[in-house]
């Protein structure tokens, strides 16, 4: 039975765009980092193996929950010989990714409830402020509106 030539696999960064809905220059820039990777054809042009698109689905979806791309990035070189991830591979990285989304979640959820404290004065700097001062760690020091120091002999920039 004869083989099929592996370029007939292959997609253009057109065809990778359009299949994942990633658009051109995310899967450049996911490139860049290296989170995938291509052949280059005689003519410069990108070729992308079909595997691109399982591992583009699981950046996007990593992407999504807020998992930043140095930690994606970490995650694919782990696998061996970097292989694309599978479902074992997703549940197994989003386990350990667990926690810091409940941290994430955690801290989010403490920002809405003292959002409705802030009175929207500009300053944020009042002694409760959950949103420039977390657990008042200035208050004891400072007060009123004070993180731009000012120059002497000219007023603060505005």
């Amino acid at each position: 039975m004869p083989q099929i030539p592996e370029r007939l696999h292959e997609l253009t960064v057109g065809q990778l765009s359009a299949r994942s809905g990633a658009a051109v220059s995310a899967l450049h820039f996911y490139e860049s980092k290296g989170l995938i990777s291509s052949r280059r054809t005689s003519g410069n042009q990108r070729r992308y193996t079909r595997d691109a698109l399982r591992r583009v689905a699981f950046i996007r979806a990593a992407q999504r929950v807020g998992i930043p791309l140095a930690t994606i990035r970490q995650a694919l070189a782990e696998l061996p010989d970097e292989r694309t991830p599978n479902r074992d591979d997703w549940a197994r990285l989003s386990e350990a990714w667990r926690e810091e989304l409940d941290q994430r979640i955690a801290q989010l959820a403490r920002l809405r409830d003292h959002l409705t404290d802030c009175i929207g004065c500009g300053c944020l700097s009042l002694e409760t402020c959950a949103l420039s001062n977390p657990d008042d760690r200035r208050g004891q020091t400072l007060a009123g509106s004070v993180l731009m120091p000012e120059r002497r002999g000219r007023p603060a920039d505005r």
